[in-house]
């Protein structure tokens, strides 16, 4: 498995808000990048195009209340993989967040994918910061 792991964010908000929002694609839309298109969700599943790449689609696969949620790839997604949203509560109120990704991936997928990977992960986490901190 290819791990791609975003920088750690401090969000200023409590890991209940951010739980309560990634808990639900609907709001997910928010935080994609630009190259991402053709989003469609159901609230618990959803499914979307990162252009130049691939049709991807996941669903939330486990939660642990205020601290985690996994999403995996389901049906037509090239690779197997799953994507960790962690956070956790610091000493002045605010949450560490971190998004991970787990891939598997075949040594040319790997070569190709690392970069647009790695600045997914990048963006999701500084787009949850943004989206956290404006309301």
């Amino acid at each position: 498995m290819a791990e791609f792991k975003s920088n750690k964010v401090v969000i200023n908000a409590s890991p209940e808000k951010i739980f309560s929002f990634l808990a639900d694609f609907n709001n997910f839309e928010k935080l994609l990048p630009e190259q991402v298109t053709n989003w469609q969700t159901t609230g618990e599943k959803c499914s979307f195009t990162i252009k130049g790449m691939a049709d991807l689609a996941m669903h939330i696969s486990e939660k642990q209340e205020h601290s985690k949620i996994r999403y995996s790839s389901e049906g037509k997604s090239p690779f197997p993989f799953h994507m960790d949203s962690e956070f956790n509560e610091t000493t002045d109120g605010k949450t560490e967040t971190q998004v991970i990704i787990n891939a598997k991936l075949n040594p040319m997928l790997k070569m190709m994918a690392s970069r647009p990977l790695s600045n997914f992960v990048n963006i999701l986490a500084e787009k949850l910061k943004e989206e956290m901190e404006r309301e």
